[in-house]
């Protein structure tokens, strides 16, 4: 990984080493992202991910299309080419992708936001690899929230109770080679994913060896970020900095289109979107209200209701 970003290894905070959650809170504070070593995540685990979602994007769009669930807003199974848009643009972004969400009994009082999640027949092990990396990168996610609780004033566990059943979603994406017409090599005027920020709390991520995604410093300027092996990126979301009043801020990056060779290659990732429970109400923390720093969201808003704002911004609910 470029040393863009602070790299953090969780195997201090699981030795007892005291300062890991002030410098993971120093680090979303100035970058908005870190990179996570040291963290218990096999590669066998993503790699299988990734491999299972290669595997489904590879194959033709009239099968994929069998999975897409209408009036979903995308939640569950299979969203196609050109759907999704970052919020204030006006074009969609060069992108498809398949969401696993948590599975729950279908008499659970959540069933009807935490919807059934699509399997396709067509790939073996892809339920096993999707679910093993979404549990992997779920304990992952909230041990840094842990680690982030007390330098916010929370106590142990306030956290952990309140994602313990989060509507989170794995996230398989596909960037397809891009058009090679002499219009769009002129003057592209479509991306792989427009400048944006990550609407949840966190967002984890692997995979990706190929160049793209850049998020932009506090300064302006756009910074390229590569990831390897071993190393989880993890960002800040739109729902911690509304928790935190813009104590942490949530970052905008995107995902450039590359110059050659990598234009006529695929993009492979999978973000993990670690999500509030849909009941929780998301209300600024009283350690981050001050004289200097007045409460920007006064009013407190529910996760599933943010949620819903959120995703018809993006053109994925109507």
């Amino acid at each position: 990984m470029a040393r863009s970003i602070p790299i953090l290894p969780l195997s201090k905070r699981r030795a007892h080493v005291s300062g890991f959650g002030a410098e993971l809170r120093t680090a979303w504070r100035d970058f908005g992202f870190v990179g996570i070593v040291e963290h218990g995540i096999t590669e066998d685990v993503v790699r299988a991910a990734l491999a299972g979602a290669r595997a489904f994007f590879a194959l033709p769009d009239a099968i994929k299309r069998r999975y897409e669930v209408v009036g979903g807003a995308g939640q569950r199974g299979y969203t196609r080419l050109c759907v999704e848009k970052a919020r204030d643009q006006a074009l969609p972004d060069l992108k498809e992708f398949w969401h696993v969400g948590r599975e729950v009994g279908r008499d659970d009082p959540l069933a009807a936001i935490l919807l059934p999640n699509l399997w396709p027949d067509e790939v073996a092990g892809f339920r096993k690899s999707q679910l093993a990396l979404f549990a992997a990168l779920e304990r992952l996610g909230g041990e840094l929230l842990e680690a982030l609780a007390p330098t916010l004033g929370l106590p142990a566990g306030w956290f952990a109770a309140r994602i313990a059943r989060g509507n989170s979603i794995l996230r398989a994406i596909h960037y397809p080679p891009l058009p090679r017409t002499a219009a769009h090599v002129a003057a592209p005027t479509q991306v792989r994913a427009a400048a944006h920020e990550d609407i949840n709390l966190i967002t984890l991520l692997v995979g990706s060896d190929e160049p793209g995604l850049e998020l932009q410093t506090r300064a302006g300027e756009w910074l390229p970020i590569t990831t390897l092996p071993g190393t989880v990126v993890v960002n800040v979301g739109d729902m911690l900095q509304r928790l935190t009043n813009g104590v942490l801020p949530s970052t905008t990056h995107r995902v450039v289109n590359p110059s050659p060779p990598w234009d006529t290659r695929s993009r492979h990732s999978i973000p993990f979107f670690l999500h509030f429970e849909p009941e929780v109400l998301i209300e600024t923390l009283p350690s981050c209200i001050s004289a200097d720093r007045p409460n920007q969201w006064p009013t407190p808003i529910r996760a599933h209701d943010y949620l819903e704002q959120r995703l018809r911004e993006i053109g994925l609910l109507a």
